[in-house]
């Protein structure tokens, strides 16, 4: 074997390794997350490691979850929120990126600047005046409540706003010379060819709403319509801990639907953050 290739070999093992490590240092809390759903209070609080129980009592712990809390409520209730944000997220973001990515006006630069400047604030530092506006108008305690705050994406906008800009303009100029609108242009061409950036879109969207626990904590009191994240808090239990397998067994439900829609959409999500990301 030459030199180059042995360098060649050993650069792959390398990086092979180093993926190999940072994949376990990100998948270990949710096999410990596993693990513990699995184990009765006293051998969670044992100072030995191990992660397979001694005494296996995961039937009872899961068993707990679901019966304890309405946790197909949450489950219901989480997509049902998730899926109207993402889908007025469309509404707003699609025409936005379109705007920004292939028509000429006065100002466009500008909208494009504020809508860099808008991904630099954090969503709590706008938690109060939404709190504020959603009190004057009656709408705390709704589901409203929890879909209205996040229906303007600036990510949203400035992820599909980059891949518009990988269509050929002269498409869209072929659309218009047949007689297309604008609004025809976006439905009919734009989304079908955008596919890989919606999904990509969609995973982030549904996967911060989804485990969002701040805002619900701040917007919501009725149990019935309560995300999922909100609903775990029931299993608390802070003086004893008696209910941490529980607690670890409602966390292993609510993170399996993203895990399952992750692996659906694998493939269109990473090819529309390589797609956007050469941008």
């Amino acid at each position: 074997m030459s030199a180059h290739r042995r360098y060649r070999l050993a650069g792959r093992i390398a990086r092979h390794a180093l993926l190999a490590v940072s994949a376990t240092f990100a998948l270990l809390p949710f096999v410990w997350m596993i693990s513990l759903s699995l184990k009765p209070p006293d051998e969670i609080f044992q100072p030995d490691f191990h992660l397979w129980p001694k005494t296996f009592v995961g039937v009872e712990n899961y068993r707990v979850a679901l019966t304890a809390a309405p946790m197909l409520r949450f489950l219901l209730n989480g997509v049902f929120v998730c899926a109207t944000i993402f889908a007025l997220q469309l509404m707003v973001c699609v025409p936005c990126a379109y705007a920004l990515a292939k028509m000429r006006f006065r100002g466009r630069d500008t909208l494009f600047s504020a809508v860099l400047v808008a991904l630099l604030v954090p969503p709590q530092a706008l938690a109060i005046p939404h709190f504020v506006l959603l009190h004057v108008f009656g709408l705390l305690d709704t589901y409203a409540a929890l879909i209205l705050p996040w229906i303007i994406s600036a990510f949203g906008i400035f992820l599909l706003r980059q891949f518009f800009r990988s269509i050929p303009g002269e498409i869209i100029h072929a659309a218009r010379l047949d007689g297309l609108g604008e609004i025809e242009i976006i439905w009919r061409i734009m989304m079908p060819m955008s596919a890989p950036a919606l999904a990509a879109f969609g995973v982030f969207s549904v996967v911060a709403h989804w485990n969002d626990l701040f805002w619900p904590l701040i917007a919501v009191r009725t149990e019935d319509i309560s995300t999922p994240a909100l609903g775990i808090l029931l299993f608390r239990d802070d003086e004893a801990g008696q209910f941490l397998g529980p607690l670890m067994a409602g966390a292993t439900i609510i993170v399996a639907p993203l895990l399952l829609a992750f692996l659906l959409a694998q493939r269109r999500f990473i090819d529309g953050l390589a797609t956007t990301a050469m941008k």
